[in-house]
């Protein structure tokens, strides 16, 4: 079963969505927290983890080696349900392997992110044991945005990690609703969606029919309220 994580760090909706059991957890970016508000993302980052008992991935922002590493042993010191988001590569594009390791040999939970290709879900294999749990995030809404294919590699990734109880892929930026079927059908382990399009995976079911009255009764609502004549 693919497990849906909200990619979300306004507490008020994380409150909100704590409640549905359709969530199983939560990732964060310092994009997310800058767009929620945060000013102490250390404190705003605890108050998530307070929120919840669900898994909540919150994300290094270092850019050199030590100091990312130091963020890292510092944020699982958070919540016991805490992952630590540590990105695939630096800004200058240099294998965080050496991060990845480490903390991963001090059995800190990760959660690989903006990762592209299974040659990279390869790297990062090659850098973990069997048994402190891994996520590995593959940004497939992005791909996508620029013409690649994501399926492919993901699929490879989730050949590379059969092996590894302890691992799992994930489906991220999320673009659309059909994308939870598609990680479905791929059996990604798990797929990070924000809260408007959780809403509408709530809803999957309507028929055709049911969804052509729809569309048409929306038409003439709005047409209506305007007025419009011809």
């Amino acid at each position: 079963m693919t497990k849906i994580f909200c990619d979300i760090a306004d507490v008020s909706l994380i409150k909100r969505f704590n409640k549905k059991s359709i969530v199983k957890g939560f990732t964060t970016n310092p994009s997310l927290m800058r767009k929620a508000g945060a000013r102490d993302y250390k404190k705003y980052s605890k108050k998530i983890l307070k929120i919840t008992k669900k898994p909540v991935s919150c994300e290094v922002f270092a850019d050199e080696t030590s100091k990312m590493l130091l963020q890292g042993i510092n944020i699982n010191q958070w919540g016991k349900n805490v992952y630590v988001k540590i990105p695939v590569t630096n800004s200058k594009g240099k294998f965080m392997g050496s991060v990845i390791n480490q903390l991963n040999k001090r059995k800190i939970k990760l959660n690989i992110t903006a990762v592209y290709t299974a040659n990279q879900t390869k790297q990062i294999l090659n850098k973990i044991n069997n048994k402190t749990k891994v996520i590995i995030s593959l940004f497939a809404g992005r791909m996508a945005d620029v013409g690649k294919d994501p399926v492919p590699e993901i699929k490879k990734s989730l050949r590379l990690a059969k092996n590894y109880k302890n691992v799992e892929i994930l489906w991220a930026s999320v673009r659309e609703p059909y994308n939870y079927i598609q990680a479905k059908q791929l059996k990604c382990h798990i797929i990070t969606v924000p809260p408007s399009i959780i809403e509408k995976i709530e809803k999957f079911g309507k028929t055709f029919n049911k969804l052509t009255t729809d569309t048409v009764k929306g038409f003439l609502k709005d047409s209506k309220k305007s007025k419009f004549k011809i």
